[in-house]
């Protein structure tokens, strides 16, 4: 099952956690890292990473599904 992987900041650090599940999949100490571990999680679910910022807002998008957008993702 497709699931967009979500990187928020936890007071013990940060998490990855599923779109809709209740409990995060890891708790890391850097936000790089848990960047890391969403990316590889969506690459394998063919879905999304949304990082969010220390404010909780999503401060980026990584897409790494069939994306039927034509705009190429400059960034990588």
């Amino acid at each position: 099952m497709k699931q967009n992987q979500h990187v928020t900041k936890r007071p013990n650090g940060w998490a990855v956690k599923g779109a809709g599940n209740d409990k995060a999949s890891k708790v890391l100490p850097t936000q790089k890292q848990a960047i890391s571990v969403a990316t590889r999680i969506a690459k394998n679910q063919q879905s999304e990473v949304v990082i969010h910022g220390r404010n909780g807002k999503i401060r980026d998008k990584d897409s790494y599904g069939n994306d039927p957008s034509s705009i190429k993702d400059r960034k990588h």
